[in-house]
């Protein structure tokens, strides 16, 4: 590693620090009229270690290190604000997309947001309804910035009509796409407000987006430049009550031909997507009751019809299920079926919780939380239709909580989740077992340890494992881990592994730094229910994000 890589991220953390500098010297009411700067920096790195030993899905790349990082400052003085965000990897860490290369000012705008509207130029993130249809949004952990480089238009009257209005080339990579334009309105009609209703809330809504991409001559066979889709959404809240559905039309996307021919010879083939989603709710005396339904054919919206690439995508498909944060409830996560030809699934989900009251014989002196969830996806049995064809993922999942004392608390979980290992090009499925305990005692306000317990068992595939994780807190600022994940059960013995890692956290006042050393798994990477696969790695991380 050459010296000259780390001279991007030692400016980016002196800048920071001298933003946070002005920001804790700076007075209220001089900020107030002559504006102020905010921001944040981050940056995360990875060096990678070369074992002896084979490791399941391991990659070591040829330049032991990766850094990401990201400088954001925004100026902001009263209705007015304008900002600019700096990015750099040296080079990209590991199964990131290879788009993201070198240092670069990615993204800058100004804005100005008044009472009833505001106009944004430059760069911008926007949503249409759940974002079946549209979305451009920023998750780093992903991979995945896909702003756009345009103009953005809103509008509120008397809060019975909000109106949107977008143009913009989107962002790939380092760059904007010229060769591709967004153009959309999203509007929304507040029923309640109109009527004077008090007690109850009613929205109905609507969204049309237009993709355009210039289709290369070597690509045409009627392939149309232009791909049109449109939502249409209810969204009905009453007391504890809520249901909102929408309904998608996606427009004609294309895909790779898989069934080309001398008598077919087109490499892409047109296919209209469509989405429906269903969403229920109830809360009322700590009882909450959620349910989902969704169904989807393809939906895999691309920017650039020629990438393959993991951040080409313009609109938002998360998996629709119990997203966990233990280690072996996480080690095969759903992602939806929507890059191949059986592009289409069916399911939902189930969620419930309920808060035992304190003084009651199940809730005792400090009551109890219990909850429970059940999800199910199933591919589609044929195109245009919502017949179930092959299980694609099921998890049911029981969990309670309990804080029996000042000093101890106790997190107790079952799972039981049944996955396609073909991806439904079969009926083939996969079933585990999972218990966890989760441990928490503070020994005083500021010395805690926590504990977790986790054990999966299964017939098929890796078989069994065994996971622990030991925490210890020295609140507010340290805090110190060991964990261990071991694949005991594996009828492989070159591949009955430990998965070991180790760290330390730090915090104070906007900083916080962390560095770990360990194995890491292949596996998955996630956020909000959609994931990234990462190779198996043995390394040191370091990160740090300030805000200023």
């Amino acid at each position: 590693m050459k010296f000259t890589k780390l001279i991007p991220f030692v400016v980016f953390t002196l800048v920071a620090g001298a933003g946070t500098a002005q920001a804790q010297e700076g007075e209220a009411e001089e900020r107030d009229k002559k504006g102020f700067l905010t921001g944040s920096f981050e940056t995360n790195n990875i060096y990678f270690v070369k074992e002896d030993i084979e490791v399941p899905g391991q990659k070591t790349p040829d330049d032991r290190f990766g850094s990401n990082n990201y400088l954001k400052v925004d100026y902001i003085r009263s209705k007015f604000s304008a900002g600019v965000q700096l990015e750099s990897y040296l080079p990209v860490i590991q199964d990131y997309p290879a788009e993201f290369t070198g240092t670069k000012l990615t993204n800058i705008y100004a804005s100005w947001v008044d009472d009833s509207f505001s106009i944004t130029a430059g760069s911008f993130y926007e949503q249409f309804g759940s974002g079946l249809l549209f979305r451009a949004w920023e998750d780093r952990a992903l991979g995945i910035n896909n702003s756009l480089m345009g103009a953005r238009f809103t509008y509120n009257y008397k809060n019975y009509v909000a109106l949107k209005a977008i143009w913009g080339t989107p962002r790939f990579g380092m760059e904007y796409d010229t060769g591709v334009q967004f153009r959309g309105l999203d509007l929304s009609l507040n029923i309640s407000e109109m009527y004077g209703a008090k007690k109850s809330t009613l929205l109905l809504e609507g969204s049309v987006l237009n993709h355009y991409q210039s289709v290369p001559q070597s690509y045409e066979n009627g392939m149309s430049p232009n791909v049109t889709g449109w939502s249409a959404r209810v969204n009905y809240e009453n007391g504890g009550f809520m249901a909102k559905a929408e309904y998608v039309d996606n427009g004609t996307n294309y895909f790779p031909n898989t069934e080309m021919s001398s008598e077919d010879p087109r490499e892409f083939v047109g296919k209209r997507g469509n989405a429906q989603l269903l969403e229920l709710g109830y809360s009322n005396n700590g009882l909450g009751i959620f349910l989902t339904g969704r169904r989807f054919e393809w939906m895999y919206s691309k920017f650039d019809r020629t990438s393959s690439s993991a951040a080409n995508v313009y609109n938002y498909l998360p998996a629709v299920t119990m997203q966990y944060t233990y280690l072996l409830t996480n080690l095969h996560p759903y992602t939806p079926l929507t890059q191949d030809s059986r592009n289409g699934e069916i399911g939902g989900q189930a969620d419930i919780y309920y808060n035992v009251k304190r003084g009651t014989w199940l809730g005792g002196r400090r009551g109890l939380k219990l909850h429970a969830n059940f999800s199910t996806y199933y591919s589609l049995a044929g195109k245009g239709n919502a017949r179930a064809d092959k299980l694609m993922f099921r998890d049911f999942s029981a969990d309670i909580e309990k804080q029996w004392t000042r000093a101890f608390k106790m997190n107790l979980l079952y799972s039981m989740q049944e996955r396609n290992t073909d991806y439904g090009a079969t009926a083939k499925t996969e079933l585990a077992h999972i218990v966890v305990g989760d441990f928490l005692y503070k020994f005083t306000p500021r010395f805690s340890l926590r504990l977790e317990l986790q054990y999966l068992t299964s017939k098929e595939g890796d078989k069994d494992w065994m996971a622990g994780l030991l925490e210890a807190s020295f609140a507010p600022k340290w805090s110190i881990f060991v964990s261990d994940m071991y694949n005991h059960g594996n009828d492989a013995e070159a591949n009955r592994l430990h998965y070991y890692s180790g760290g330390v956290s730090f915090a104070h006042s906007h900083t916080r730094l962390s560095l770990s050393y360990g194995r890491n798994r292949a596996g998955y990477v996630c956020s909000g229910g959609v994931c990234r696969i990462i190779s198996a790695y043995t390394g040191a991380n370091f990160a740090m994000t300030i805000s200023f």
